[in-house]
C-alpha cells in the first residue's frame, strides 16, 4: 500500500525524531549544569577546566537558605555542631545565626506571579469575550492600542511608572507588583483569548439562550468549557513572563515585595558570589513554573493547535 502524500516517510520520521531528541538534549544541557552546580562545593563551581564529576554536596543549598557568621577557634571549640548543616558551614570557621531572606522572596514570587497570572487571565477573558460577541465601537483600533501596550520596552516606561508607583504608595508592595503585570500581561491575554473564542461557535450560546440562560450564564457554562484549553495556555504564558520578569523587580522593589529575581544574583559567599548558593536558587526557581507547565500541557498542547483543523 502506497503512502499519502500527507503522511511522512518512515525515513522522515526517523530523521524528525532525530533532530527534536537532539535539539531537546541540547537545550537541557545548561539546565543540567545549574542543577549540577548547585550540588557543588564553591571551589569546584569555579574550577577550570569545568568539573563534570566531582563529591557533590549541600553547601550550596545550606547557604542558600542560612545566614552565617564567621567565630573564634575558642568558640567554636566550646560550641560543637547542632546538625549536619552547622558541620558543613564549621569548615570555614562559621556558624549559622539563622534563615536566609530567599523563603521571602520565593513566596513574593509565588504571590506576585500566580496573582497577576490570575487578574490577567480573569480580565482578558472578560474583555476578549466582549471584543469577540458584541459590537465594540473602534474595536480594531482598541485592540491595536492594547496590543501596543508590550511595542514599548521596560525601560522606556520604567521612570514614570518609578514616579507614578511612588506617588501612590504603591513601591515595594505586592499589590503594586501584581497591578503592574496584570498591566503589561493582559494585552497578551486578550489577543489570545479572543482567538480562541472566536473559534467557538456562536451557534451554542444561542442555544443556551434559547434554552432559558441569561448571557453569564451562557458565559460561564458554554464558553468557559469550551475556552478552557485557550485559557490554560495563555496562563503558562503570563505565568511564565510574571516569574521571571527581572527590570521592574529590581527598579520598584527592595525589599517587603523584592522577588527571588532580583535576589538570587546578590547571594555573597566568603570569596564573592556565592555560585553554588546561585545555582540552588535557580533550581528550585524553576520548580513551580515547571510543575505548573506540566500539569497544563494538555491544555497547552491543545490550546497552541485550537482551530488549526477546520470541519
Amino acid at each position: 500500500m502506497s503512502n499519502s502524500v500527507l503522511t511522512p516517510s518512515r525515513r522522515s520520521q526517523y530523521v524528525a525524531a532525530f533532530l527534536v531528541i537532539t535539539y531537546a538534549l541540547i537545550t537541557m544541557i545548561p539546565l543540567a549544569w545549574i542543577f549540577l552546580t548547585g550540588f557543588k562545593s564553591p571551589a569546584d563551581a569555579i574550577s577550570y577546566p569545568p568539573k563534570v564529576i566531582f563529591e557533590p554536596t549541600l553547601e550550596g543549598y545550606v547557604n542558600l537558605f542560612t545566614t552565617r557568621t564567621r567565630q573564634t577557634e575558642d568558640f567554636l571549640a566550646a560550641n560543637p555542631p547542632e546538625n549536619w548543616a552547622d558541620e558543613i558551614v564549621r569548615q570555614y570557621d562559621m556558624v549559622i545565626v539563622g534563615p536566609s531572606k530567599f523563603g521571602e522572596r520565593f513566596l513574593n514570587s509565588v504571590i506576585i506571579g500566580f496573582g497577576s497570572t490570575f487578574l490577567s487571565v480573569f480580565l482578558g477573558t472578560l474583555a476578549a469575550y466582549a471584543f469577540s460577541r458584541f459590537r465594540v465601537p473602534l474595536k480594531d483600533d482598541l485592540l491595536f492600542f492594547i496590543l501596543s501596550t508590550r511595542m514599548m520596552p521596560p525601560v522606556a516606561v520604567a521612570i514614570p511608572i518609578f514616579l507614578m508607583f511612588r506617588n501612590l504608595g504603591l513601591s515595594d508592595t505586592h499589590l503594586g507588583m501584581i497591578l503592574l503585570y496584570t498591566g503589561v500581561n493582559i494585552s497578551l491575554a486578550v489577543w489570545l483569548l479572543k482567538g480562541f473564542i472566536d473559534e467557538i461557535p456562536r451557534e451554542y450560546e444561542e442555544a443556551a439562550l434559547i434554552d432559558g440562560y441569561t448571557r453569564f450564564q451562557s458565559f460561564y457554562k458554554v464558553i468557559l468549557p469550551q475556552a478552557a484549553s485557550g485559557i490554560a495556555a495563555t496562563a503558562i504564558f503570563c505565568l511564565i513572563f510574571s516569574w521571571n520578569e527581572y527590570a521592574f523587580a529590581v527598579l520598584l522593589t527592595s525589599a517587603t515585595a523584592q522577588t527571588a529575581p532580583p535576589f538570587i544574583p546578590t547571594i555573597i559567599g566568603i570569596g564573592g558570589l556565592d555560585w553554588p548558593a546561585v545555582a540552588a536558587g535557580a533550581t528550585l526557581f524553576l520548580i513551580p513554573v515547571m510543575i505548573f507547565t506540566i500539569l497544563m500541557r494538555k491544555h497547552l498542547l491543545s490550546g497552541i493547535t485550537f482551530g488549526a483543523v477546520r470541519k
